[in-house]
């Protein structure tokens, strides 16, 4: 069982990261398109009720992303296109 307060999906492009949270207490859904820059990406879902967990389509644009969010300490979930249906 999850233990997080709100799961976030990212769409990570070279040029822009479109972003969608949904709070599982509230049921509040959240969808902001951001600059692909950590610090940026990093702040808002800093911004979120939390804990919170974050899933992005495993791609080129996001592994940096990735890596300096999970060390700010959050939990990620990577998913491949053609399973996303089995996370």
């Amino acid at each position: 069982m999850f233990t997080e307060r709100t799961s976030v999906g990212l769409d990570v492009h070279a040029g822009s990261v479109a972003a969608a949270a949904i709070d599982g207490v509230t049921g509040e859904l959240v969808q902001t398109m951001l600059t692909p820059s950590y610090e940026h990406v990093r702040s808002w879902v800093q911004s979120l009720p939390g804990p919170t967990a974050v899933a992005y389509e495993a791609g080129p644009t996001g592994f940096g992303l990735y890596r300096a969010l999970t060390a700010a300490g959050f939990r990620w979930e990577v998913g491949i296109a053609a399973q996303v249906g089995d996370i």
